[in-house]
């Protein structure tokens, strides 16, 4: 090799990087989104309103998951992920955005989606939060948010859900799968339909089928979550026009479709009606629930402003049974039970479904 060759390899020393060479231009940092931008109704403006958007994701499971990916991968600016629960290997079949080494670090689902997704899109602000929604936090969860998605598994906090977007006039996505059947709605904060209108209160408990006794196929779950991402597009891009304004559901296994048209908004809706928001003002709430898709309660404390500091309590626990513990969760392996236990003093007591064995668990290991 000659000692010009040998110059020009090197870097900074070709031909054309002198002092009097011409800097090259920042790339467009809209340039990853071109295929996205050819497609007329969004175009580049529609793209730089989605790059200024904000969403709230309520929930990290399966819907959540797809959700996350897909709308970060689209170029969201902002996106805030709430989710109260950790990772188990059975969450993998459905929650794409997952993998086992999730599992094995024992990281909640926030935490490692927000790990995934910053990795996938670092333009994006990913905001993880993990704790429980319910009526004495959701309302500082949505601030300033533009649109809220619906990637629950319960209909009480849905009905949340819906009281603080009709409140704050968020328009919000309402989604839900079991087996190979799923539904969505896009519902705003004026001029139609709430999930109230449509359903006056949630089911008890015990009353509906889950993803536990009924099962779920991931098929299902990325229908649902496509619907409701193609509608939180044309919302976030300015394409309201556009915007499906029915009830759309349908079952895979039967290869059925079908779309409801909703009828005129009730006058004596309490939530968009009246401005009754009494999800808000805590009723039907749940301390302590069963969580779908295993045999698990969630343990709520009665102070909604406790603070635990997990290294002392794993000291505290270290006789009680095996104690795994990281800045996110602690664990506490007993026979035939499994207590998670969170910096907000929530636990999932794993192993039952008894809500008086669980709050009994509760007390004696944890004591608030």
């Amino acid at each position: 090799m000659t000692d010009r060759q040998e110059k020009a390899d090197r870097p900074g020393t070709g031909p054309d990087s002198g002092p009097d060479s011409e800097p090259q231009p920042n790339p467009d940092p809209l340039g990853r989104y071109c295929r996205q931008m050819n497609f007329p109704p969004i175009g580049r403006r529609g793209q730089e309103r989605l790059a200024a958007s904000c969403v709230v994701l309520i929930g990290c499971g399966a819907l959540g998951a797809q959700l996350a990916g897909m709308i970060v991968r689209a170029g969201v600016g902002r996106l805030t992920i709430v989710d109260r629960d950790y990772l188990e290997l059975n969450n993998l079949q459905r929650q794409t955005l997952f993998d086992e080494q999730d599992v094995e670090r024992n990281l909640p689902k926030a935490a490692a989606a927000a790990d995934k997704l910053r990795r996938i899109n670092s333009q994006v602000e990913i905001s993880p939060i993990i704790a429980d929604a319910n009526h004495e936090s959701i309302e500082q969860f949505v601030q300033g948010a533009d649109l809220i998605l619906d990637g629950t598994d319960n209909m009480q906090t849905r009905f949340l859900i819906n009281d603080v977007a009709i409140k704050n006039h968020i328009p919000w996505i309402y989604g839900a799968c079991l087996a190979a059947a799923g539904m969505a709605l896009v519902i705003l904060p004026a001029g139609r339909p709430c999930l109230r209108c449509l359903i006056e209160s949630p089911p008890a408990p015990g009353e509906m089928a889950t993803c536990e006794t009924a099962g779920i196929l991931a098929p299902t779950v990325a229908r649902v979550a496509a619907f409701q991402l193609a509608e939180a597009l044309k919302i976030l891009t300015g394409n309201m026009q556009a915007l499906n304004r029915n009830f759309y559901s349908f079952d895979l296994w039967l290869n059925r479709t079908s779309e409801m048209a909703i009828k005129p908004l009730p006058a004596d809706c309490p939530c968009c009606g009246e401005r009754k928001f009494d999800f808000l003002a805590g009723a039907g709430s749940l301390g302590t629930i069963s969580l779908c898709g295993r045999q698990s309660v969630q343990v709520r404390p009665r102070r909604a402003d406790l603070k635990l500091d997990l290294a002392d309590l794993a000291r505290r626990l270290r006789d009680a049974g095996r104690v795994v513990v990281n800045p996110f969760l602690l664990r506490l392996e007993l026979p035939g039970r499994e207590i998670t236990i969170f910096p907000d003093a929530r636990a999932i007591v794993k192993g039952t479904s008894s809500i008086d064995e669980a709050r009994s668990l509760y007390a004696k290991y944890v004591g608030h």
